[in-house]
């Protein structure tokens, strides 16, 4: 597994992994405006996956994570949070947090075994009208 920084210049790649992992993707113009805001990080492996997170103010968040179907349960993801998370401490980050649909049985077990916590429910927060679930992990403790 080749875990490495991904440049504004990949956003197309980027897109093509989101569209492959989620039914309402990004655009690759969406994921390039994300890139270049300061505090913004991507990381990606092998084609397999991505993460795009922002770090500031001591605090960093998982904009979203993506993996190809064929590439789950693989410890794609569980590398890609990892890294985000060293790196976001790197930055002087305190807690990473994020948001994952309440019926994302996958990725809630993920971030659960990764050292989240749920912290918050935000009731109808995605356009389907799911809730989303807000989880944090503490950094540099």
């Amino acid at each position: 597994m080749s875990l490495r920084a991904a440049p504004a210049e990949d956003a197309a790649i980027l897109a093509g992994l989101h569209a492959a992992a989620f039914d309402k993707p990004w655009s690759a113009g969406e994921i390039a405006a994300l890139m270049t805001t300061p505090g913004v990080f991507a990381l990606t492996v092998d084609l397999q996956g991505f993460i795009l997170c922002r770090s500031i103010a001591g605090e960093a968040e998982i904009l979203t994570l993506a993996v190809v179907p064929a590439a789950r349960r693989l410890g794609v993801g569980r590398a890609l949070v990892e890294a985000a998370a060293g790196l976001a401490a790197t930055q002087a980050a305190a807690c990473l947090f994020l948001e994952v649909a309440h019926d994302n049985v996958p990725a809630l077990a993920l971030y659960a075994a990764a050292g989240f916590e749920r912290v918050g429910l935000r009731k109808g927060y995605y356009l389907s009208g799911a809730d989303a679930v807000v989880m944090r992990r503490a950094l540099n403790t």
